[in-house]
């Protein structure tokens, strides 16, 4: 049974067609598999999504184009078997959907979700091939802007979108990025 996770993707997709038959894919906070589904579904058989997240999920997806792994995205190893994977060195779209859990402590929960697009961020140039396409979510905040802001410096081209399956009143937007230029931009 789809998610809400799922309509909000399977939305963008019809808007934006971000996801194309055959590519590879990275989701990154993929629990509880939403996403997953929804992108296998796009990218087709011949396509590939590799997701990860703290959380497993459970029970697992029986997808044949996609695959759950465990673990953090500081973890040094991540990278390795993000790859493995998905049989190439780099993705054709990162996808993330993550957002730390709340603890109702507003500098909290600011610090963790700017620690999470740090960890985008950095991973950016290791999974994301040149003239890559990003899907990212972002929560309103001073620190989240800046973080934005060297990300889009990053593409050729990006907007901020929303979708009609955001609950009402969320602070959720999604960064959409097309044709990553490979490297930090200079300063």
């Amino acid at each position: 049974m789809a998610s809400r996770a799922y309509f909000k993707l399977e939305e963008l997709q019809r808007a934006h067609r971000i996801l194309k038959r055959g590519d590879r894919v990275i989701d990154l906070g993929c629990w509880p598999g939403g996403w997953l589904q929804c992108a296998a579904d796009a990218v087709g058989r011949d396509g590939r999504v590799v997701g990860i997240d703290l959380a497993a999920i459970e029970p697992p997806l029986d997808i044949a184009n996609a695959v759950a792994l465990s673990g953090a995205l500081e973890d040094p190893s991540i990278v390795e078997r993000w790859r493995k994977a998905l049989g190439q060195p780099r993705c054709d779209v990162l996808l993330s959907d993550a957002a730390p859990k709340l603890t109702g402590i507003r500098d909290t929960d600011r610090a963790n979700e700017e620690r999470l697009l740090e960890a985008v961020e950095r991973l950016l140039g290791e999974l994301l091939r040149p003239g890559g396409r990003l899907l990212l979510k972002i929560l309103e905040g001073p620190e989240a802007q800046a973080i934005e802001k060297r990300i889009r410096s990053r593409f050729e081209r990006a907007k901020a979108v929303k979708t009609q399956a955001t609950r009402k009143g969320s602070s959720e937007r999604y960064l959409l990025a097309t044709g990553f230029r490979g490297t930090a931009a200079r300063e």
